[in-house]
C-alpha cells in the first residue's frame, strides 16, 4: 500500500491492530526512511482523540531523562525525570525499582536509587566491601537503563489492576538496539518478546516494533511468529512511502 504522508499510515496502521487478530506489528525499514516520523505520528493520533493512548519508545524517550552534570562540582550527579510527561505517572508505590532491576540485571553491574519528591536517580555501583556513590553512568549504559525502565512500565500497563495506566491500548517501540552489539540486540528482542508474552498476564494492549537492525527483527519475527509483518520503504518525487506485507 501507499501513502502519501505518515498520519495516513498510521491511521492504516491502527486499523489493522483493531480489526485483525494479531497483537503484533513488525515493521522493518531502512534508516532515515521515516521510522521515528512514523512512530510520532501514531501516538498523535491518540492525542488528537482527546487522551493519549500510546505509551512509545524512540529516540525522543530518553530526552525525558536528562542529567543535572554537576557543573559546579558540589552537586551530586543524578539522572532528572521529565516528571511532566505521562509517561511517569502513578510510579510511587508500584515497586518499580524491582522491576527495572529484573530487566536491568542482564547488561549492568551498577544499581539505583529513584527519588520520586524530586523527580531525580542517582547511581552507585559496589564492589566486594566498597560502593561508590554519586555514578555519572555512560551514555550507552544511561540508554540501558532507560530501556529497562521502559520495560518496567510496560508490565505495569500490562497489569488491569493498575489504574494509572489504563490510557495505554498501543505500544510503539521504535529501534531500541540502534547502540548495541549483535549479542546485545539477540538479547534485548528475547527480553522483550518475554516481557510482551508472561503467560501470567493477560492484557489487550497491541504492540508495534519498527527497526533497521535485521538480526533483531529476525528474532522478533522468530519470537512473536503471527504478528503481522511489513516493509516500509520511499520512492518517487514526491515523496511515497509504502508498506509491503
Amino acid at each position: 500500500m501507499d501513502f502519501s504522508n505518515f498520519d495516513e499510515m498510521a491511521r492504516e496502521m491502527r486499523s489493522w491492530l483493531e480489526n485483525e487478530d494479531k497483537k503484533y506489528l513488525l515493521l522493518y525499514g531502512y534508516n532515515s526512511v521515516g521510522k521515528t516520523r512514523l512512530s510520532t505520528a501514531f501516538r498523535e493520533i491518540g492525542w488528537l482523540g482527546g487522551d493519549a493512548d500510546t505509551l512509545y519508545y524512540n529516540a525522543y524517550t530518553e530526552d525525558l531523562f536528562t542529567w543535572n552534570n554537576n557543573l559546579d562540582r558540589e552537586n551530586e550527579s543524578v539522572l532528572r525525570m521529565n516528571t511532566d510527561s505521562s509517561f511517569f505517572d502513578g510510579l510511587e508505590g508500584l515497586e518499580m525499582e524491582s522491576k527495572i532491576r529484573d530487566e536491568l540485571g542482564f547488561y549492568a553491574d551498577f544499581n539505583f536509587r529513584i527519588d520520586y519528591n524530586s523527580g531525580t536517580i542517582s547511581f552507585f555501583r559496589e564492589v566486594a566491601t566498597e560502593r561508590m556513590d554519586n555514578l555519572k553512568i555512560s551514555r550507552g549504559e544511561e540508554s540501558t537503563f532507560v530501556w529497562c525502565f521502559f520495560l518496567a512500565i510496560i508490565k505495569v500497563a500490562m497489569d488491569d489492576s493498575i489504574e494509572d495506566y489504563n490510557w495505554v491500548r498501543y505500544l510503539y517501540i521504535d529501534d531500541p538496539v540502534s547502540s548495541l552489539d549483535e549479542h546485545n540486540a539477540i538479547n534485548l528482542a528475547n527480553q522483550l518478546a518475554r516481557v510482551l508474552k508472561d503467560p501470567e498476564v493477560n492484557h489487550q494492549i497491541k504492540t508495534v516494533i519498527s527497526s533497521h537492525h535485521t538480526l533483531f527483527f529476525n528474532v522478533m519475527c522468530n519470537e512473536l511468529g503471527n504478528a503481522n509483518k511489513l516493509f516500509l520503504s520511499k520512492s518517487g518525487d514526491p515523496v511515497v512511502y509504502s508498506l509491503q506485507r
